[in-house]
C-alpha cells in the first residue's frame, strides 16, 4: 500500500479500530434517540415551528387554489382526449370501429 492510499484512509478512517470506534459511537447516539419526548414538550415544539411558517395570505391561497382547479381540468382533458384517440385509432387498426 503506497503512502497516498494509507493517507486517504487516515482521512477517511478506514482502519479496523476507527470503524469500530464508529460503530461504537453511532450505537450510543441511537440508543440516545430512543428516548421518547415528553408530550408536552412535543406540542411545545411544533407550536415553536409553526409559528416560522410562512402562511399564505387569503387571495394568494384562493389564486393558488384557482391554479390547481384549472391545471387539473386541463390535464385530465388531455389525458382523456388522448386516451379516446388512441382507443378509436386501435379499434379502426384492427377492424372494429
Amino acid at each position: 500500500m503506497n503512502r497516498q492510499a494509507k493517507r486517504m484512509m487516515q482521512r477517511q478512517k478506514a482502519t479496523a479500530q476507527d470503524r469500530t470506534e464508529a460503530m461504537r459511537q453511532r450505537r450510543s447516539v441511537t440508543e440516545q434517540r430512543r428516548t421518547r419526548t415528553p408530550l408536552r414538550e412535543f406540542l411545545k415544539q411544533v407550536r415553536q415551528e409553526l409559528r416560522k411558517v410562512a402562511w399564505p395570505t387569503r387571495s394568494e391561497l384562493v389564486t393558488y387554489t384557482i391554479v390547481v382547479l384549472v391545471t387539473v381540468v386541463v390535464l385530465t382533458s388531455l389525458v382523456f382526449a388522448l386516451d379516446l384517440g388512441f382507443s378509436k385509432a386501435v379499434l379502426k387498426i384492427f377492424g372494429q370501429g
